[in-house]
């Protein structure tokens, strides 16, 4: 199978379990592949866990799932020395964060103590416990998921946790035929433990080094300064992108430009993965009535292509 044949068939199998979402599994692969960490953030039900597992078991890499509660200690993501009799000495204990992909449910239930213990592991693949550093799993993957700010009993993410996250999503509701097919197959859970792996993390590595083979050219470069030039405009948001978030823009470009069997990187395919990359770092401009996706979109239609 070459490389297009697996890309295709990844988001095939995806959509065997999340029915009706093309773009949001397209995106999700998009964001692997560009090495970045993932937010699903919708109301509870619609399928975000799923997905979570789907996303692991697909490309083949260690899984770890860890509930967010209010409760919550870093330690319990982290892990613990133990002191062990046998040996006259403290062991360390590995958390569940020590996985390939670590899946935070319900990421917005647990304290902003346990959040910001994510921080470090998800920028530096490695977390400093008890003093020792420790390295964390090549690729390390955190998918996260968020239920709606209103919803009781639940911490908004401060902003420098969200700028963390490569890319933010929402599933939504199912239309009427995927409700149908929902309604009358499997049980999903069931469905995604029988999910081969279709790739391994030896694989996914190559995979991401294509991604930064991906050429984008000086008028696409262009484009993408213009964008982000836009945003600190003053216009529609209050404060503008920084230029970590102008490179990340570009890293799922690229990686969206592979999936669609390209080895540059269009217009389009900033234009597709725009809002989901940038919505959750901004913040409307004050008295806007649109939220920053509708912003975002705003923005796109307003800045010429090239």
């Amino acid at each position: 199978m070459n490389t297009q044949e697996k890309l295709t068939a990844l988001v095939k199998q995806l959509n065997t379990v999340i029915v009706g979402k093309l773009a949001q599994t397209q995106d999700c692969v998009a964001c692997l592949l560009a090495g970045g960490h993932l937010l699903i953030e919708d109301v509870p039900g619609v399928g975000k866990t799923t997905l979570a597992h789907a996303l692991a078991r697909t490309f083949g890499l260690q899984f770890s799932r860890v509930q967010f509660t209010s409760d919550l200690m870093p330690s319990d993501l982290l892990g613990v020395s133990i002191f062990d009799r046998r040996k006259d000495e403290f062991v360390f204990h590995a958390g569940p964060l020590f996985a390939q992909v670590l899946l935070a449910d319900e990421i917005n239930r647990a304290s902003p103590k346990t959040q910001s213990a994510l921080l470090e592991a998800m920028e530096e693949k490695q977390v400093s416990v008890e003093g020792q550093t420790r390295a964390l799993p090549a690729p390390f993957f955190v998918i996260a998921t968020q239920n709606p700010h209103d919803q009781q009993g639940t911490y908004a993410l401060p902003e420098s946790q969200l700028d963390r996250f490569l890319m933010r999503i929402s599933l939504g509701y199912p239309d009427r035929a995927s409700e149908r097919a929902l309604l009358a197959g499997r049980d999903r859970r069931e469905l995604v433990e029988t999910l081969p792996a279709l790739l391994n993390a030896a694989e996914l590595l190559e995979l991401q080094r294509q991604v930064q083979t991906i050429h984008a050219a000086d008028p696409l470069l262009d484009y993408l300064q213009d964008l982000l030039a836009a945003t600190r405009s003053g216009r529609w948001f209050a404060q503008g992108l920084s230029p970590r978030a102008g490179m990340a823009v570009l890293r799922v470009a690229k990686a969206h430009a592979l999936l669609a069997g390209r080895n540059y990187v269009a217009p389009d395919d900033v234009r597709a993965i725009l809002p989901q990359t940038i919505a959750h770092r901004l913040s409307p401009v004050r008295g806007s009535a649109r939220g920053a996706t509708e912003q975002v979109q705003a923005m796109l239609d307003a800045v010429p292509l090239p």
